[in-house]
């Protein structure tokens, strides 16, 4: 399947995503892979993985890069040799790629009930406006865990802890966003965020 979605956010930023339904041939077959990216690709054990990686970079052709023009800092946050910002995500058949002018980060998770019972290892602040009666609970934990993905991600830094670093501000699921801080030593920054559900997945992304 060629491209699922696409959400312009705003002049500056973009979101992509890419429904994994290609054989592992048919997504390697038009993809030029630098070398190292080659290795990488090999030395993946799950097809599932390879065929997620292999969807991120149609999903670069989608902004007109390539392979080449991706590569990963020593904390392995990814950039585009351009300048402009970048972040990447896959899930089982789903893959992101969100593309700006700012810090940005994404992620795809799929909805599961097992997220409840890791709750209490993400979460502390929330738990004041989450009930666990309520019929959305999987998916606002869901929301709140690909948040918290995202800005792990666009602030990339050894160290930061979910639970502890990261807040949610309460929210809606029908708003599709909320706000979120980011609170590590002495840094208190605000961060635009959005959401969106599809297919028993959740897509998060954070604007900085």
């Amino acid at each position: 399947m060629p491209l699922y979605k696409t959400i312009i956010e705003n002049s500056q930023t973009t979101v992509k995503i890419w429904k994994i339904e290609e054989s592992y041939s048919d997504l390697l077959a038009p993809i030029t892979l630098r070398p190292e990216s080659a290795t990488r690709l090999a030395g993946m054990k799950s097809e599932l993985h390879q065929r997620g990686f292999l969807s991120v970079r149609h999903l670069l052709a989608e902004f007109g890069y390539t392979d080449a023009d991706l590569y990963y800092d020593e904390n392995g946050k990814p950039h585009l040799k351009d300048g402009k910002f970048i972040s990447i995500t896959h899930s089982f058949t789903f893959s992101g790629v969100i593309v700006s002018d700012r810090e940005v980060g994404i992620d795809i998770e799929m909805q599961r009930e097992k997220i409840q019972r890791i709750a209490s290892k993400f979460v502390a602040y929330e738990f004041e406006y989450l009930n666990e009666k309520d019929a959305d609970y999987i998916n606002r934990l869901t929301v709140i865990w690909g948040i918290k993905e995202s800005l792990y991600k666009l602030f990339a830094t050894p160290g930061m802890l979910f639970k502890s670093h990261f807040l949610v501000i309460p929210f809606c699921m029908k708003d599709q966003e909320t706000v979120a801080w980011i609170d590590y030593n002495g840094l208190k920054k605000r961060y635009n965020t959005k959401f969106l559900e599809f297919e028993g997945f959740t897509c998060a992304y954070a604007l900085g």
